[in-house]
């Protein structure tokens, strides 16, 4: 025998070939899944409806095939994958039809309104004239909207003018002064945001109209507006200068800034495309309100381009007017009004997505050029561009 080892065979067991892990994205197996489910449902819910029950009806016969689309479902998916797999399964099924519906019923909507309000808005009058001298009976080539939107852009203005300041003097107050009075402020915000609109007409109607003697103008109106406006740009400025950094305060406070110059120069500015997007929301929201101004502003087929005195006419009255008229000239045109309305409350929602789109602090590109030029300026020696000392928000930048 001897004490030397043997070298070591090299080992000949078969390499197994890597597997590339695919993270995300759907796999054949889950499509094939998906449409046997849907298709084995189908198949059930009409043997169900047509030949088994007496049930009947379209919306029946669509949730019915949904309920079982879930149950088939979830049962090819467990016969392949383990429970974690199966449930995952079944959210996303869940999440990506509640989705599609929402977005089929948000098609419908739009297409129904575009459908029975295009026979009015393809002609120019409805947008350049009044129904001053329209009759039911005229033809759609006679009379438009003009009243109306002049009205509610006006009572828009006007509640805009008189909301904004107070909504973010209420959420300055509750986010940076405090006190006592935050919490029944803060309380009192919150039980505005679910005010029922009746209620603001109401109010309106009770303390401007009938009791200090006011006549139904755009000017009440606009005031049942701000009551409706107020709260939501309030919460959603509260949010927003939550947001600010709390660094931006300290080093103003260490350069020797009071509160309120803090709050002026510091937090407001770095807080100005949420704070935009909130009162862009809140237009939104004021906009389309229909019970306050019904009971305010009153209803006039006649052009008032003053907000103080007389009834003026809005879109949303506009609407509810004519919508409701026998005659099918004037439903096309209060169609057409709503067409206009769901026109200004997309331009006022995309206008908020383009202002909100950064960050509370956040600088936009022009913003970041200017500063690289002046700290260029300054490191090369030579004058920058725009002199100005450098305050707490450009050292935290």
């Amino acid at each position: 025998m001897t004490d030397t080892l043997a070298p070591a065979r090299p080992r000949t067991d078969p390499v197994e070939p890597e597997l590339r892990l695919r993270i995300g994205g759907v796999t054949r197996a889950e499509l094939a899944t998906l449409a046997g489910a849907a298709g084995g449902s189908l198949a059930l819910d009409w043997l169900l409806y047509e030949r088994l029950l007496p049930f009947s009806g379209a919306l029946g016969f669509l949730l019915g095939w949904y309920l079982l689309f879930l149950i088939c479902y979830a049962g090819a998916t467990r016969l392949q994958w383990d429970g974690r797999l199966v449930r995952e399964r079944l959210v996303s099924a869940l999440a990506w039809s509640s989705g599609l519906l929402v977005v089929a019923l948000t098609l419908d909507q739009i297409g129904y309104l575009v459908l029975q309000g295009i026979t009015a808005a393809r002609h120019l009058n409805f947008f350049t004239e009044s129904m001053e001298t329209t009759a039911a009976l005229s033809p759609i080539t006679s009379g438009g909207a003009l009243h109306a939107i002049i009205g509610s852009l006006e009572q828009l203005g006007l509640a805009t003018l008189f909301s904004v300041p107070l909504g973010i003097a209420a959420a300055v107050f509750m986010s940076e002064v405090g006190g006592r009075l935050a919490r029944p402020v803060r309380t009192l915000v919150e039980a505005m945001t679910a005010l029922p609109s009746i209620v603001a007409g109401l109010f309106v109607l009770g303390v401007v109209i009938l009791t200090l003697g006011a006549e139904r103008s755009g000017f009440a109106a606009s005031l049942a507006l701000t009551v409706m406006m107020m709260p939501i740009i309030t919460r959603a400025a509260e949010v927003v200068i939550r947001l600010v950094p709390g660094t931006l305060r300290e080093a103003s406070y260490a350069l020797g800034a009071s509160q309120w110059r803090t709050v002026w120069n510091v937090v407001l500015p770095t807080a100005r495309p949420g704070l935009a997007t909130a009162v862009v929301l809140g237009m939104a929201r004021g906009v389309g309100e229909t019970s306050p101004v019904l009971l305010t502003s009153g209803v006039t087929p006649y052009f008032n381009h003053n907000p103080f005195s007389g009834q003026q006419i809005s879109l949303p009255l506009y609407i509810w007017n004519y919508v409701r008229q026998p005659y099918p000239e004037m439903v096309a045109r209060g169609f057409a009004a709503g067409l206009t309305l769901m026109a200004v409350v997309l331009v006022l929602f995309l206008v908020a997505r383009a202002l909100g789109g950064r960050r509370p602090g956040e600088l936009s590109r022009r913003q970041r050029r200017q500063i690289a030029r002046d700290l260029g300026g300054r490191a090369a020696g030579g004058p920058s561009r725009r002199q100005r000392p450098l305050t707490a928000r450009d050292a935290a930048a």
